[in-house]
């Protein structure tokens, strides 16, 4: 392979620079979805079995033909910062919990394959979630239950 720089790969190429980079996980993962609504019914391999790895290679897992394969090809996910196509570059690129990325992506969950629309169902889902919103249900329910809680102690 020959290395050349990029003004002349310009001359005898179609080189565009990817525009509109995501920023945040509602873009990265409404994205994500997006790309895999463009072929709906195709099936896409599952990650085996994750809880199954030990944690400290679970990072690495990763599988031909899986949707996060199929995310980092896309130029606009790579550019905003995809940087592989493990479940760790999943993980941490669309800021996922390990639950939230093992219920996307696991064989237990999905069966061996996932078409693209339920994949991105699930990841619009995850989108649409306000992780912050549990938080404040959890102190709104302190403060009612405190003043009860201190008649039953005092």
């Amino acid at each position: 392979m020959e290395h050349q720089p990029l003004r002349h790969l310009r001359d005898i190429a179609d080189v565009e620079p990817v525009s509109g980079l995501l920023e945040g996980r509602r873009a990265r993962l409404e994205r994500w979805a997006e790309i895999l609504d463009r072929e709906p019914t195709r099936s896409f391999t599952t990650l085996e079995e994750i809880e199954f790895v030990p944690r400290r290679m679970r990072a690495a897992i990763r599988a031909d033909n899986s949707p996060i394969a199929y995310a980092y090809a896309d130029p606009v996910l790579r550019a905003s910062g995809l940087s592989g196509d493990t479940f760790g570059d999943a993980r941490s690129f669309f800021e996922l919990s390990t639950g939230e990325a093992h219920h996307l992506l696991c064989s237990c969950v999905n069966g061996r394959s996932v078409t693209g629309s339920a994949t991105a169902r699930r990841l619009r889902r995850l989108a649409a979630k306000r992780p912050g919103l549990w938080l404040a249900y959890g102190c709104a329910a302190a403060v009612v239950s405190l003043p009860g809680l201190l008649y039953l102690l005092a």
